[in-house]
């Protein structure tokens, strides 16, 4: 059987983005900026990916707004997928072809974020049982948000599910598990604590007497 590989490009913002808005003048135009070179940016990686030339017009949305490219790009590669993200100050993209329904979240960890308040509100109680055993611990909470935006923007769902729904399974020290809802069925991800980062990646997946067959997963930092 082929061997299933996921590789995940994450680098700085900076590289390709002007972050300084006070080189613009208001915040939609900055927004629209950044937005039009986070778009070139995965044109470029795809283009690499399927060695041709892919621009904005090649992608459609479902109606959940979860980006595909059109089919004639995907004769010679009939089962490429991506999911891309982005925080405040880096972007990660990840590729198959061989894993299908995949999705990816990036989180800053120094983002300053409410996190009590958050998790009372996102988090699913189990989730929110372990957090609160791990004295509040930042990390874990990355841990289970990039894990949850992973698990939904794999799904095509989006956060058009509740997140307190959806219980990760994450745990406390392992980096990667499974986790199902009856809305999207089953998927498995993998967690990766980068230098400034958290990065969650995520896959369709199903329950096997076998076990679970994780793909390889290759991270490159540019």
């Amino acid at each position: 059987m082929k061997h299933r590989t996921i590789q995940i490009h994450v680098q700085p913002l900076a590289q390709f983005v002007v972050l300084d808005k006070n080189n613009f003048q208001d915040l939609p135009t900055f927004n629209a900026y950044k937005k039009n070179k986070i778009y070139q940016q995965r044109n470029q990686f795809i283009s690499k990916c399927l060695n041709k030339i892919i621009l904005n017009d090649d992608f459609v949305k479902t109606e959940f707004g979860k980006p595909y490219l059109l089919p004639h790009h995907l004769q010679s590669h009939p089962h490429f997928s991506f999911n891309h993200s982005h925080s405040q100050n880096y972007y990660a993209l990840a590729t198959s072809n061989s894993v299908r329904n995949i999705g990816v979240d990036i989180e800053d960890l120094d983002r300053k974020v409410r996190f009590e308040a958050l998790a009372k509100h996102a988090f699913h109680p189990n989730e929110y049982q372990t957090w609160e055993s791990l004295e509040f611990d930042p990390i874990y909470w990355f841990k289970v948000w990039t894990t949850k935006e992973a698990v939904l923007k794999a799904s095509g769902l989006g956060i058009r599910m509740s997140l307190n729904e959806l219980d990760t399974q994450a745990h406390a020290t392992d980096h990667g598990g499974i986790c199902q809802h009856p809305l999207i069925g089953v998927f498995a991800y993998q967690n990766y604590q980068l230098s400034h980062s958290m990065l969650a990646v995520a896959w369709q997946s199903e329950y096997s007497c076998k076990g679970f067959a994780f793909p390889q997963i290759e991270i490159i930092q540019h």
